[in-house]
């Protein structure tokens, strides 16, 4: 399978991609710019300053949107009024990077430090009523997070690790069971995560122009190429949830090495997503 092209290089580093019924459809994010993307029906792209850094971000029940923003969390009502919340920790050298909703309505992300020294990041929960949990330390590029069909089990990626971990989940005990779910050879580095409606799991890679699926067993089973090289992200989306969107990144390469790189790319791939799950916040 090979991605076309839907938009023009807009983001420098483009991640986190969301479709939702809510929005009226995709948003994404230039992660260091601070701004969410939306792509509209005629593929128009609008931008939206909202921090210094928005690392991801989900809707909301009562609309409007949860982010990830640099040292923590933030809520936008369903104006597009967006509140940041304490932060989360205070070191300036590490930055919320990735996350996503569990089934109850609870807004996990993770962080990395700008340097990516080994062990200085963490994964974090933000509930519906405004507290937050550390929910892993020692993690040095926490990515894609995604949960099964079913809600029983997660998956996530530290990147350093060049594995796909997944997690036994429960409402009450949270992620527990950490285990390896894939390995990606050669040093391989997985990025964001999605996951369909048959359970599998989509795993964009940032060094290999690619998404890679793989079964509920964990084996490997489909490739999306992607004609540039530093893919980030990759949700579900359209009215039928049947299209993957794609973004890239631009980040550190020089003008004209990568030609298509921060653009947004879609691929037919033969399988419908699920909803975006929201925060209950």
């Amino acid at each position: 399978m090979r991605a076309q092209q839907v938009t023009e290089p807009v983001a420098d580093h483009g991640e986190g991609p969301v479709w939702s019924d809510r929005w009226g459809g995709l948003r994404w994010v230039d992660m260091l710019a601070g701004d969410v993307l939306s792509l509209g029906a005629d593929g128009a792209v609008s931008r939206r300053h909202v921090a210094d850094v928005v690392a991801a971000l989900r809707p909301r029940r009562q609309g409007g949107a949860v982010l990830a923003v640099e040292r923590g969390f933030a809520l936008e009502d369903a104006d597009g009024v967006v509140t940041p919340l304490d932060p989360v920790w205070q070191d300036d050298g590490v930055r919320m990077n990735d996350g996503g909703c569990d089934p109850h309505g609870r807004f996990y992300c993770g962080s990395m430090a700008y340097d990516q020294r080994p062990g200085a990041a963490g994964l974090y929960r933000l509930d519906p009523d405004g507290t937050t949990t550390t929910v892993l330390e020692g993690v040095t590029i926490s990515n894609g997070l995604e949960w099964s069909p079913d809600g029983s089990r997660a998956y996530y990626n530290d990147t350093a690790t060049h594995r796909i971990d997944v997690f036994d989940y429960d409402p009450d005990t949270g992620l527990t069971g950490r285990r390896p779910f894939a390995e990606i050879p050669d040093g391989g580095s997985p990025d964001g995560l999605t996951v369909d409606a048959q359970g599998g799991v989509w795993v964009a890679l940032f060094d290999r122009g690619a998404v890679w699926r793989f079964t509920p067993e964990g084996r490997h089973d489909g490739v999306v190429d992607v004609p540039a090289g530093k893919v980030t992200a990759c949700t579900f989306g359209g009215p039928d949830l049947d299209q993957l969107f794609i973004t890239t990144s631009q980040e550190g390469l020089q003008p004209g090495e990568d030609p298509l790189a921060g653009a947004l790319f879609r691929a037919d791939v033969g399988v419908a997503g699920l909803p975006a799950r929201e925060f209950g916040g």
